[in-house]
Order: C-alpha cells, then structure tokens, then sequence
C-alpha cells in the first residue's frame, strides 16, 4: 500500500483509532474518505481535515450497499478499504441479558467487516493494484474475558483475513491485517481509561510498518506478547493477568 498516493475509505473513522489514521495517510498524502452514522459529525470533520464523507450504517446491508455505490462512483480511483468500524461491550455471560451487547458486537465487528469486503471487492479489482485492510486486535489470540464476544468477533476476522487472503492470491488485491493492543481511545465509552498504549504512539508504528510493506500483519511491538501468546506457552497466564486488572 502507497500510502503517499492511495484513496482510501475507512469507516468507523470519526474518533479513535481511526481518524488518527485518516489523518496519518492524509498527511502522507493519500486522499482520505471516511464513513460514520452521525452526519453532524462527519460534517465537522469535512470542513476541519478535508475528507471525503459518506454516511454509513455498518450494521445495515443496505447502507453500506449505498455508501459503497457513492464512494465508488465520487471516488473512481479507490483502491483501499480499512475495515475499522466496532464496537466493544462488557458481558456477564451467566446473566441472559449479554445476549444483546452480543448481537450488536456480531452484527457490527464480523457482519460488518464481510459486507463491507464484499461490497468493495468487486471495484477494488478493477484497479491495477489496491489494498484491504481488516481491523481486528491483540484479544483475536489472547481473549480479555470480560468482552467476550468482541474478543470472538476479531478472532473470525482474523481467520476470515487469512482465508480472504488466499482467495485473492494472484489478485490485484493485497490483504493486510492490523491488529492493535490496547491503545487510549473511547472504545469502551467516554472517559473510560482503557490503560492502553498512547495513541500517537501506536499511529506512528503503524505508519512506519505501513511504509515498510514488511509482513501482511501489521503488528506493534506492544501487541507481540498477545499474538504469540500461544506459541509461547503464556497464553493462560496472560488471559487470568489481563482478567485481574478488572478491564
């Protein structure tokens, strides 16, 4: 990925990691779209950073049938997709009631990111060469226990990365991975302190190892100790350390 001269769209890019990002690749030079739900929003950023908007409902079909239509047709040089759109909730899973916060998690991080590829996919493979890049986390290989399901959801974007991966193989199409730690943002909600690593930081690594083309998987040093938690053998010491700091 050319992020000096790339059009990129990222949904779920109106806070947090992903207007950080919007604003890296701007700033290297790509031309940045961004979709959210909220249209105030979206407007202000616009009018503050320049992006391009579309309004999108990650957990509707036809929204993002929609919002891919616009993007494709205001934006014929597309020829990258970042997935960031989630959610993160805390779930009691001996009480039934989780099974709302469930569905949402489900529906927003796995649904999402599989209609988005798929109403992407078939523009970005009319381009000479364009990227996806699905978004999933540390906690796809060492579940925090107290959000399960999210924990869940980006294990089946990893797996579904990889296969996606394979069937584009000899395509145009190049499948990246970004799976962040905890990094400082909203994700859990307004003034929760999620204890991750600061958010410049992590934005910075992950611009360095963009531009490096290194590895499909764009992994941060603090993110290591999760994704190979299970080759090291401290998977289960990591899952109980990270359960007892009660996030």
């Amino acid at each position: 990925m050319d992020i000096t001269n790339s059009t990129v769209f990222i949904p779920g890019a109106t806070s947090g990691i992903g207007l950080g990002l919007a604003l890296r690749l701007q700033a290297a030079g790509s031309t940045v779209v961004i979709g959210g739900r909220r249209r105030s929003l979206l407007d202000s950023l616009a009018a503050e950073h320049g992006f391009g908007t579309v309004q999108l409902d990650v957990t509707d079909p036809a929204s993002i049938i929609a919002a891919a239509a616009a993007v494709t047709e205001a934006y014929p040089a597309l020829d990258a997709l970042i997935t960031m759109s989630g959610i993160m909730r805390t779930e009691d899973l001996r009480s039934s009631e989780h099974l709302r916060d469930a569905v949402a998690v489900v529906e927003t991080n796995l649904l999402g990111t599989i209609r988005l590829v798929d109403a992407f996919l078939p523009h970005l493979l009319t381009r000479p060469a364009s990227t996806i890049v699905t978004v999933t986390s540390g906690l796809a290989f060492t579940p925090l226990t107290a959000t399960p399901t999210y924990s869940a959801t980006k294990a089946a974007v990893h797996s579904y990365t990889l296969s996606l991966r394979q069937q584009l193989s000899g395509s145009p199409v190049a499948v990246l991975e970004l799976a962040p730690p905890a990094v400082a943002t909203d994700i859990m909600g307004e003034g929760v302190d999620f204890g991750g690593m600061p958010l410049d930081d992590f934005l910075t690594e992950v611009v360095d190892l963009l531009r490096s083309g290194a590895a499909p998987e764009i992994l941060v040093q603090n993110v290591l100790p999760l994704r190979w938690s299970e080759r090291d053998g401290t998977q289960q010491q990591l899952i109980e350390a990270l359960a007892s700091r009660g996030h």
